[in-house]
Order: structure tokens, then C-alpha cells, then sequence
């Protein structure tokens, strides 16, 4: 065994592990496996601790270290965990001296304050193990203080990677034979603010295009809805490279919630947003994170969540019941119960469920774009899990006419590769 990197939580914790291996690796560390943890929520930080004994009873030899979000924000309970023999904060993890301190014996912990961090450095990653798609962080941390987030602690303030890196990145990634790009970060929609000239997110992802003509697709992780720029509306428009599926952070759909999560946007805002993106590009479909169960929320505010999902068209939900987070405003305030909060989110599920069908069915007789992720499955355009009728090369791009929907999503028909040039 060498290293070995386990992942918890967002995307960009997966561009990330694909960084510490490669820093690793180049310090010389050997027999390892390192947790990449999440601290969204407490069940996120129990099954980081819960994966961290079951791999040291399997792999008693070898070195455990965690890092991530949950190392930054609680590197004293990792320290104290008899399975971890290093922690490493969230900037450590991404520099070689980080991974040379893991080899030192002696002090556990290398966790500095993650608020002084001032830039995002751009590495060169060009190959993503096991994965068809290729990730690359445009953005890190996080100047708003949402009531229930202890996120901006794990990752420090917004700040934001120069459009030449990302240029750069994208080109090798086209090089080395990737089809998609998914540009990520903590809060991508912040994207520039704190560079020269402030570009906005729009303006950094027209350039990015421009500049690289032979990347045939870029997809965005979740975004704030109410902080979308007209560049981006306009690329949504007229660039049909730029994939047709946003996902919004939404968290709820009720006006008193959503202040009291402290969150940028109101209802209005949500659907005004899914219907000038529609409106631009119909054939668009939205994916929303919302919680279930935010405290103080009744049954008439969860119902305006509930009726949101039909109201603004959601199709793909990430539904969580409400975790409180020690030490955010969210975990003083009058808690819902936790039956309550299950049932909400299994409720919201459900509405989903009906509505990712409805779309689904829609496909029926389309032709659709896949991009291949396995050897007979692949996403479309609008991130549908596709089957196709017979095995196709993984990381190419397919023309698959859709004639069915499956329990898992969508079947087809292979029809032929639509880019041989970039083959």
C-alpha cells in the first residue's frame, strides 16, 4: 500500500485529494491512508471517526492522518483518537511540508489559524483517479456567516484563484483527454471579488471558454442564485458548451427561515432566478440543496419549502434534516424535533422523486449527449444517469437516443461518438 486518500463530502474535497496525493507522494510518505473529512454536520464527523477505526482494525500497520474541514475546525478530537498518528489543517494538507511534518515523530497536530490565509494556490492537477470527469477549484472559504454553517471555520474567507491558472489548469486537463470540467469551490458565486479588477464569476468562466476552445463541456458546482451575474446569464444563452444544469443553494423556501439562516436570498429570489434561466435556456434543469427542520420552522414555513420544489421546477434535491452545529447561532435557537425533521426531509424527498420522474420521462425519444463513467453508464447534459444498449469507452463523449427510464434513471440507444476531434 502507498496512499491511500478517502474523501467526505463536497467536490472540493475531491479536487483536493487528488492534490495531497500527488504532495504526498512527493514527500516520500509511504503506508498511509489519509481522511479527507467533512464538517457539514455532526453525522458527517461521525462517519469520519466511525471509517478511521473500522480502517485501523483492517490495516493495523498502517499511518492514519486526518485532515479536511472537521481536522480544522476540531483538531483535538482527532488528536485524541488512539487509531490517528497525524492531523494536518486545511492549508497544510495542500503543501508538501504538511505531508513531510505526517513523517516527523513527535507533535500530532499541524493545524494553523485558516482566517490568515489570504490566497488560493493553483496546482496542476491533470488526472483524477477512477473519475471521468475533471474538477478544478476556482474559489476557497467563505465571507458569509450563514446562522447553521461552520464551514467559512474550516476553510477561511473567500479568496479566489486568477483566471490565467484556471486557463492553464483547464488546458492540461483537455490534454491529458477530459471531456467535462466542473469548476468548483466553497462559494463560487463570491468568485474574483478580492482579485484585480474584481471579475465576476460570468466574466472568468466567457474568458475560460474563449480560451480554451477545445474543452466540450464545463459544468458548475452549486451556486447562490441571487448572486448570478449577467455574464453567466448570458453564457447560459449563447453557450451551448456550458452545461444546462444548475444546482442552487437554496437550504429553504420560506421567507422567515431563510432569514433567520441568514441567507442572501428570499423566496422571490429563488423563483425569479429558475424562471429568467428558463426563460434563457428552456430546456434547463436545477438541482437545490434544502434542509429539513431548520429550527423555529413550522408546518406552514416547511410548506413553502414543500411547494417550492413545484413552484421553481426543482429536479435533483439534496435533502438534510437539520444538524446542529455547536458553536453556530442555528444550534441555540428553538430546535425542531428530530422525528419531525425526518419526516420533513422524507417528505421533500418524495417531491422530488415525482419531480426527477416527470423530467425523466420527458427524455423519452430525445438525443441526449453522454459522457461515459463506467462502460455502459454515463451522464447526460443535464447530469441524467444514462444506460446505454452496449459498452462504450470510458471518458469519451456518446450521441445516445433515450427509450426508457429505469429505477435509476434514463436507457439508450448508442448512436455514435460526436467528438472524434477531440478524441
Amino acid at each position: 500500500m502507498s496512499v491511500d486518500i478517502i474523501n467526505f463530502g463536497c467536490r472540493l474535497n475531491s479536487y483536493e485529494g487528488e492534490v495531497m496525493k500527488r504532495q504526498a507522494e512527493a514527500a516520500g510518505l509511504e503506508r498511509a491512508i489519509i481522511f479527507n473529512s467533512c464538517a457539514v454536520t455532526s453525522e458527517a464527523e461521525r462517519q469520519v471517526r466511525q471509517a478511521i477505526r473500522k480502517a485501523r482494525k483492517e490495516q493495523p500497520d498502517a499511518q492514519i492522518i486526518v485532515t479536511g474541514c472537521s481536522a480544522q475546525v476540531h483538531p483535538e478530537m482527532y488528536s485524541e483518537m488512539g487509531e490517528v498518528d497525524k492531523v494536518l489543517g486545511n492549508q497544510e494538507k495542500l503543501e508538501k511540508s504538511g505531508w513531510l511534518f505526517a513523517q516527523m515523530p513527535g507533535e500530532k497536530a499541524l493545524v494553523n489559524d485558516i482566517m490568515s490565509v489570504k490566497e488560493t494556490a493553483s496546482h496542476l492537477v491533470t488526472s483524477f483517479e477512477g473519475k471521468a470527469r475533471a474538477f478544478v477549484q476556482v474559489q476557497n472559504g467563505c465571507d458569509h456567516r450563514c446562522t447553521f454553517c461552520i464551514i467559512p471555520f474550516g476553510r477561511g474567507n473567500s479568496r479566489s484563484v486568477p483566471v490565467g491558472d484556471i486557463v492553464a489548469q483547464l488546458r492540461a486537463l483537455v490534454e491529458a483527454g477530459y471531456k467535462e470540467v466542473v469548476l468548483t469551490g466553497v462559494d463560487i458565486s463570491d468568485y474574483g471579488k478580492d482579485l484585480p479588477g474584481a471579475p465576476t464569476l460570468g466574466q472568468m468562466m466567457r474568458r475560460v471558454l474563449a480560451l480554451v476552445p477545445e474543452l466540450p463541456r464545463l459544468r458548475l458546482s452549486s451556486i447562490d442564485a441571487v448572486e448570478v451575474d449577467d455574464e453567466l446569464y448570458r453564457l447560459l444563452a449563447e453557450e451551448p458548451r456550458l452545461m444546462p444544469h444548475l444546482h442552487i443553494s437554496l437550504q429553504a423556501g420560506d421567507d422567515m427561515i431563510l432569514k433567520r439562516m441568514k441567507r442572501r436570498h428570499s423566496r422571490q429570489d429563488a423563483l425569479d432566478f429558475c424562471a429568467r434561466a428558463r426563460a434563457l435556456r428552456p430546456d434547463v434543469v436545477f438541482g437545490a440543496d434544502i434542509i429539513a427542520g431548520f429550527p423555529t420552522e413550522d408546518e406552514a414555513m416547511f410548506a413553502n419549502t414543500l411547494a417550492l420544489v413545484e413552484e421553481a421546477g426543482l429536479t435533483y434535491l439534496h435533502v438534510f434534516p437539520y444538524s446542529a452545529r455547536p458553536g453556530t447561532p442555528a444550534a441555540r435557537m428553538p430546535q425542531v424535533a428530530k422525528t419531525i425533521r425526518k419526516e420533513r426531509a422524507a417528505r421533500l424527498r418524495v417531491a422530488g422523486e415525482r419531480q426527477l420522474t416527470s423530467y425523466l420521462q420527458s427524455q423519452i425519444g430525445k438525443m441526449v449527449q453522454v459522457l461515459m463513467e463506467k462502460e455502459r453508464f454515463g451522464r447526460s447534459e443535464h447530469f441524467a444517469l444514462v444506460e446505454l444498449d452496449k459498452t462504450y469507452e470510458v471518458g469519451k463523449l456518446a450521441e445516445v437516443k433515450i427509450i426508457s427510464v429505469t429505477k435509476s434513471g434514463l436507457q439508450g440507444i448508442l448512436v455514435n461518438n460526436i467528438y472524434n476531434l477531440h478524441v
